[in-house]
């Protein structure tokens, strides 16, 4: 909305030199940087939050202008605009913003309108919860690429979006829409964010954020874009009523995206990503014990308590697995297809509990509820709920055995002492599509270090991995090469880690150059100190951790 008459527009600068304070959520507001893009925005005595991301030219993909977006996600957007800051809360919205000259202003809305003076007007005519109203400014523009959706991007980033997302994105939301209901959001736009941000995507309704990672120039990750379509029915339209049941939103986001990816790449590829999704469950409670309260679906959030420190493994891949057992229960996958269309339309546009859900269930199959499905031992919906630890029930993952058995046994063939290369070469990676590659290179991660030679004779004849730019083989290949302490080709990892500031992919190689060697502490104090200022202030401050450096304050 536009300022007030006679109010300041916009924070005073920051001294040179300085960095501006970071101020935890929900009390104060930080400073952008100096000579940042400043926004029309009537916060009446008070400065603009540091969920308010302001970047400077440095960590933006074209370097020449600087860069805002808003991250709202959980509770955080209560300091951008005045608001009840729940997801229990739906409301419609509207806002006008005035940005410079040379600058786009883009929102989560259901239509926008340009008009004189570089101002945008935006409205979202469906009820949505404050997390997920969102702003970008920046040097943006955009491209077709279907019906309904476009990609945005800063002007060097655009035709490589265009080329990779090219009547990709339809195909999905046609899936979609055929299993879980009509996609109601009108468009489905794709903003492709500058490389420092420290997300994989967030799913805001009609224009989700992306980390330019996707943009491998081979399409070999657009896949990871089915979890923020899926999130169109799951979060988006019915939505977790507090976040101490975020499973609702991801546990049912995680089976939709699975089933939508089960009918575009078929049922051994899907369970093959599953059992990605599996393994980083055991790590994540591996590290934090199983018995961790916050390894229960229903988590107990404190007064006081940002629940962002709540987020890990489990609401995604347990919460997964909970809607796998009510699949299984049902029995059969189409009964199960047509109830998730059915929970969609009964609860969508609105925000509800775990036994708001459940409660449904039984409903919808009356012979279940009958059966005391509820309350089988060792299986109790309230086990389910309320007890930490590792799912009762797994999935079975086991068709992606047939392109996990290929992996395993071509990484044993490169642990052996002596390499059979003809064995090794009777193998055709060239097929395999990227989670059989990773599931491959993780193999190898965990026989590492190999023999001496074998790491510099694998990225020789696999130029396929070991100069891809796909960044989930790019971050692996990575690992490996410190791993193997392979000096030759640690410009590999300094060449990524200018290359995008993505948390995912930045703290595991901080972490494995600081447990290697000499030479490889030396290359991350090094690295860290040509891409800091590239970097998100929290991944900053991750990596400091890591380094063992002063944080600052967050």
């Amino acid at each position: 909305t536009e300022p007030e008459p006679g109010k300041p527009h916009g924070p005073p600068p920051v001294p040179p030199g300085t960095s501006p304070p970071r101020i935890s959520h929900g009390s104060h507001m930080a400073l952008p940087p100096q000579g940042a893009a400043v926004v029309e925005l009537p916060l009446t005595g008070v400065l603009v939050p540091p969920q308010v991301c302001w970047l400077s030219p440095e960590q933006t993909a074209g370097k020449q202008k600087p860069y805002m977006y808003t991250q709202g996600q959980a509770v955080l957007n209560r300091s951008f605009f005045p608001c009840f800051d729940t997801p229990s809360v739906k409301f419609t919205y509207s806002a006008t913003v005035k940005v410079p000259e040379g600058f786009t202003a883009v929102m989560s809305a259901t239509s926008w309108e340009k008009q004189k003076d570089n101002t945008f007007v935006f409205k979202m005519s469906q009820p949505i919860p404050s997390y997920l109203i969102a702003l970008v400014v920046g040097d943006i523009v955009s491209a077709d690429v279907g019906p309904r959706s476009r990609v945005w991007a800063e002007p060097c980033l655009i035709e490589a979006a265009k080329k990779e997302y090219d009547g990709v994105i339809e195909e999905f939301l046609v899936v979609g829409e055929k299993l879980f209901g009509p996609y109601v959001w009108g468009r489905y736009d794709i903003l492709f964010m500058p490389p420092s941000f420290p997300f994989g995507g967030m799913e805001n309704p009609c224009l989700t954020f992306v980390t330019p990672c996707l943009l491998a120039g081979d399409r070999s990750l657009v896949d990871v874009i089915i979890h923020e379509i899926s999130h169109s029915w799951f979060g988006n339209l019915v939505t977790n009523a507090t976040w101490g049941e975020f499973w609702l939103n991801e546990g049912f986001t995680m089976y939709a995206q699975r089933r939508i990816s089960t009918e575009v790449y078929g049922l051994p590829y899907t369970c093959l990503e599953a059992a990605t999704g599996r393994a980083l469950l055991r790590q994540h409670m591996d590290a934090t014990g199983e018995d961790h309260p916050l390894n229960k679906l229903r988590v107990v959030i404190e007064p006081g308590v940002n629940p962002d420190d709540t987020y890990n493994e489990t609401p995604y891949e347990k919460g997964y697995c909970f809607v796998s057992y009510l699949a299984h229960l049902v029995g059969n996958q189409s009964k199960f297809d047509a109830f998730l269309q059915a929970y969609v339309n009964r609860f969508k546009f609105q925000s509800i509990t775990a036994d708001d859900t459940l409660g449904f269930f039984l409903e919808y199959f009356p012979e279940l509820k009958e059966k005391g499905v509820d309350s089988i031992p060792g299986f109790e919906f309230d086990r389910w709920l309320n007890t930490p630890g590792w799912p009762p029930y797994l999935p079975d993952l086991s068709p992606g055995q047939q392109l996990m058995r290929p992996a395993e046994e071509l990484a044993e063939l490169w642990a052996a002492d002596s390499l059979n290369m003809e064995a090794i070469e009777a193998v055709d990676i060239m097929g395999w599509r990227t989670y059989q590659l990773v599931y491959f290179l993780d193999q190898v991660l965990q026989k590492s270090p190999l023999p001496e030679g074998n790491v510099k004779r694998l990225s020789k004849i696999y130029p396929k991995i070991s100069k891809a730019q796909n960044a989930e083989l790019r971050l692996r290949w990575c690992q490996i090469v410190l791993k193997n302490n392979l000096e030759a080709e640690y410009s590999k990892v300094k060449d990524f880690l200018h290359s995008q500031g993505k948390q995912k992919y930045t703290l595991p190689l901080y972490r494995a150059m600081w447990g290697g060697s000499e030479a490889t502490r030396a290359l991350a104090m090094e690295t860290f100190s040509a891409t800091a200022p590239q970097l998100h202030v929290n991944v900053q401050n991750y990596v400091k951790k890591i380094l063992g450096l002063a944080a600052a304050e967050v």
